[in-house]
């Protein structure tokens, strides 16, 4: 097993970091499991943009907002890339789901992979402190995620301006 968090704020760079060190881990297509759920017409130009931008690449592209575990699970022997848990957590936390049972299956899924893993994160609690209870919710409840999830990781990076800090274990080479 092989798990990288790469934690970061909004458009440090964290997702190119990420996809770069998947297609660098394997010769096969690595799998794209898509968190994101369009909302809205700017979310649905976003999820095209991310589409367009990965087409021709060589990825195998999953849209999983919800069953994160069973795909990991059921995806075996090939590297996977999650982008993101923040959107995972979200969409659970809307859902009013158990987040820490939800968090417990993820963490077991990812014990149990054979291949590598790369995790985008984003690192929200370098902010102000939210102005509402929902927010604030959602603040901790990601931290507490991303804790969880760098404890089991065997690399874990911080980014900010595109730029890799790595905070435990190593970057491969040529990343």
């Amino acid at each position: 097993m092989s798990v990288t968090l790469i934690l970061g704020g909004a458009r440090s760079g964290k997702s190119a970091l990420a996809e770069r060190l998947a297609l660098l881990s394997t010769k096969d297509a690595p799998v794209y499991l898509a968190t994101a759920q369009a909302w809205d017409d700017e979310m649905r130009a976003r999820i095209a943009l991310h589409r367009v931008q990965r087409d021709g690449q060589g990825w195998l592209t999953r849209e999983e907002p919800l069953n994160l575990a069973a795909s990991l699970s059921d995806i075996k022997d090939q590297t996977v890339l999650v982008d993101c848990l923040t959107l995972w957590l979200t969409n659970h936390l809307l859902a009013e789901h158990d987040l820490a049972a939800e968090t417990e299956i993820l963490l077991a899924a990812l014990a149990g992979r054979r291949a590598p893993t790369l995790l985008v994160s984003n690192e929200v609690g370098l902010g102000i402190v939210p102005d509402n209870a929902l927010a604030r919710r959602f603040r901790d409840e990601a931290g507490r995620l991303n804790q969880r999830v760098a404890a089991l990781a065997d690399t874990v990076v911080f980014t900010a301006a595109g730029l890799p800090l790595v905070l435990k274990g190593a970057l491969p080479p040529g990343a």
